[in-house]
């Protein structure tokens, strides 16, 4: 049931992607793109992701899924130095190639070499950001 249930999931977040044109690299630029040819349509999409995220932490409060496991909290409203140094480094990525994971995941299928090394570099990324993390609270606590 676990199973069948990520592979529903993970099908409507990816057909999801694909509809929004949130896989569309080319799109996602021209959303970032705020000084130049601006795309406003993917801020409907973001929109259309934060909206049911609201909800939906506000309704699965302290209940488990149909798997039985608990529902992942909502975020900290905490911003700090790490939360800024990744989110500046996810922006970079962002609009330098036009993927987050997600579509990145989805690209495999039509992205080409392009888009192995993309989630190559992702995965490294991925693999690092603890040890640059860690690196980040000592340097917080020692200031």
């Amino acid at each position: 049931m676990r199973h069948f249930i990520a592979l529903l999931a993970g099908s409507l977040f990816g057909a999801g992607l694909l509809i929004s044109g949130m896989t569309d690299t080319t799109k996602v630029q021209g959303w970032l793109d705020v000084f130049g040819n601006w795309d406003p349509t993917l801020a409907f999409v973001m929109g259309g992701a934060i909206l049911p995220m609201l909800i939906a932490w506000r309704l699965t409060a302290g209940r488990k899924s149909l798997t039985g496991n608990a529902f992942p909290p909502a975020a900290k409203p905490e911003v700090d130095r790490k939360l800024v140094v990744g989110s500046v480094l996810f922006g970079m990525g962002w609009g330098l190639v036009g993927l987050c994971p997600g579509p990145a995941m989805a690209s495999l299928s039509y992205g080409g070499l392009g888009g192995v090394v993309f989630l190559i570099s992702m995965a490294a990324g991925m693999f690092v950001a603890p040890t640059f993390g860690a690196q980040l609270d000592r340097a917080a606590n020692a200031a």
